[in-house]
C-alpha cells in the first residue's frame, strides 16, 4: 500500500513539475525523500494518517496550488504534443481474438473483431509467432517448442499446410485456429495483447 501511495505521489509530483516548466528539480527530490520517510514511518497507521499526509503534500508551498493557464505559444503543452504521447503508448485489443488466415488482423474490439497479431505470452515471456495457412501436427509437444522457437526452419518439421488456418505458438503453448475465436475461451493459454503501434 505504501508503494502504491508513493507511485501516486510521484506521478502528481512529475505532472506539477512538468507544468512549472521543469524548474526546481532539486526540491522535488528532497520532497520525495521526506515523503518516503513519512510513508515508511506511517506504514502501519490508519487511513486517517494517510489523509493527513496527502493533505500535507497538497498544502505544501513548493507545489503550485492553481494550474498555470495554457498559452498558445507554449511548446510543451500543445494538443499536438499530447497526441504524440498518446500514440507512442499504443493500443491493446479488448477483447483479444485469435483467428484463421482469412480473419482480418489488427486491433480487436467488440465492434471490429480482428485477430490480434501482437500477442505475447505471460508464462514464457515470448512473443507469439503466427503462421498463415498452417496447423500444428498432433505430435507437437512442449519440448519441441521449447527447443525450436522461434526458428522457422526447425518449426516447419511439424507444420501441416491447411488453407484458411493459422498456427500460433510461443515457447510453452501452441494452438491451431480455423475461425475467429475469443481468447477468453482458451483459458489454458496465457497470451495477452502486447500493444499495437500507431
Amino acid at each position: 500500500m505504501a508503494d502504491d501511495l508513493d507511485r501516486l505521489l510521484d506521478e502528481v509530483e512529475r505532472r506539477l513539475c512538468h507544468r512549472r516548466g521543469g524548474g526546481g528539480q532539486e526540491q522535488p527530490a528532497a520532497a520525495k525523500e521526506g515523503r518516503s520517510a513519512k510513508v515508511l514511518m506511517s506504514a502501519g497507521s490508519s487511513e486517517e494518517d494517510l489523509d493527513d499526509i496527502i493533505d500535507e503534500i497538497c498544502n505544501d508551498s513548493s507545489f503550485t496550488k492553481t494550474p498555470p493557464k495554457l498559452k498558445s505559444n507554449s511548446a510543451s503543452l500543445t494538443p499536438e504534443r499530447n497526441s504524440v504521447v498518446v500514440q507512442a503508448h499504443g493500443k491493446r485489443c479488448c477483447p483479444v481474438y485469435l483467428g484463421g488466415s482469412l480473419s482480418p488482423s489488427g486491433i480487436g474490439t467488440n465492434i471490429s473483431k480482428r485477430a490480434c497479431d501482437r500477442l505475447r505470452c505471460t508464462a514464457c515471456d515470448f512473443r507469439v509467432s503466427l503462421f498463415n495457412d498452417y496447423v500444428w501436427d498432433q505430435s507437437c509437444d512442449y519440448l519441441f517448442f521449447r527447443n525450436n522457437m522461434p526458428e522457422l526452419s526447425k518449426l516447419r518439421a511439424k507444420m501441416i499446410k491447411k488453407k484458411g488456418a493459422r498456427a500460433y505458438a510461443c515457447q510453452c503453448s501452441w494452438r491451431s485456429i480455423d475461425e475467429l475465436t475469443d481468447l477468453q475461451t482458451e483459458q489454458q493459454l496465457r497470451w495477452v495483447c502486447g500493444k499495437h503501434g500507431e
